[in-house]
């Protein structure tokens, strides 16, 4: 009889225990979902065109120019966006893990992609080479207020805590917007402080942001680089990793981030839409 007993106690703290993971995922999903719909058009495609080559030793390599598609975050309603360096320019990232080859690169053209299919020329107005940061602000001025994320109201996690991350995906993906649940692997504190999302595979790509459960942004995905010094290149991914730059940190960059070059007071024109778009048939 007792063990019988014993069984139904096991059988019921196990119905209980899986009744509560399963409310906590569920709040996550809400809470996520949340996030959302609130953030979700403030983060862009950031199209760069950029030319490289590399010498090294006895060779060298043809100048070659290509076409990227990247993840930026809009963190002022101006258009001012934040992206990863390194996506934008591999070149830099190259340069700090080895000196073996002279990597040569020029960015020839930036656009931001909105939602709606409008293309706003834009510049790199500030690089942060130390945060992995670099600021891109549109040659026109948004004809609306564009859709950002407030740098200012910012959260601090803690190690195995969630964390929402939003992205905008290629164009095999039809550039749609996703987002996903990280957790926090480890916080750093020196040279300073900084997070290490989960390892395992997620949707989250180099300049997508993440929220905290209640809404405030933590920061922004980039990727931290050391020298390799004299490891072989073999070697070369030990030496970088995918961190989450607070936003705080952030935020004092974009105040130093300089107006564009371009003419600021000309309105971006709005492309003309498709008879699919008219009719609601294009699915983003």
């Amino acid at each position: 009889m007792t063990n019988i007993m014993n069984r139904k106690l096991t059988l019921m703290a196990t119905a209980l225990t899986l009744l509560a993971a399963t409310c906590r995922a569920d709040d996550l999903a809400d809470k996520g979902r949340d996030i959302f719909k609130k953030n979700r058009l403030a983060v862009v495609t950031v199209q760069v065109v950029v030319k490289m080559s590399a010498t090294g030793g006895e060779r060298s390599t043809t100048p070659r120019e290509s076409k990227q598609d990247l993840t930026g975050t809009v963190i002022d309603p101006s258009g001012l966006t934040v992206l990863a360096l390194s996506a934008a320019d591999p070149a830099e990232l190259y340069r700090r893990m080895s000196d073996e080859y002279k990597i040569e690169s020029q960015i020839n053209e930036v656009k931001i992609l909105l939602d709606d299919g409008t293309e706003l020329p834009a510049e790199i107005v500030l690089r942060d080479k130390d945060l992995d940061l670099a600021f891109v602000r549109p040659k026109t001025k948004p004809s609306a207020p564009m859709t950002a994320v407030d740098l200012s109201k910012s959260a601090v996690v803690e190690i195995l805590e969630p964390v929402i991350a939003l992205n905008r995906l290629n164009r095999a993906a039809g550039r749609a917007y996703s987002a996903a649940a990280e957790r926090i692997d480890a916080v750093i504190q020196k040279p300073r402080t900084f997070y290490i999302p989960e390892s395992g595979a997620s949707s989250a790509s180099l300049g997508s942001p993440a929220f905290a459960l209640n809404g405030d942004i933590v920061g922004i995905f980039v990727m931290r680089a050391v020298s390799a010094g004299e490891t072989s290149g073999r070697n070369i991914r030990e030496n970088m990793t995918v961190i989450l730059i607070p936003a705080q940190d952030i935020l004092k960059g974009a105040k130093q981030a300089p107006e564009a070059k371009g003419d600021a007071d000309k309105p971006a024109d709005k492309p003309a839409q498709t008879k699919d778009q008219k009719d609601g048939k294009d699915q983003k």
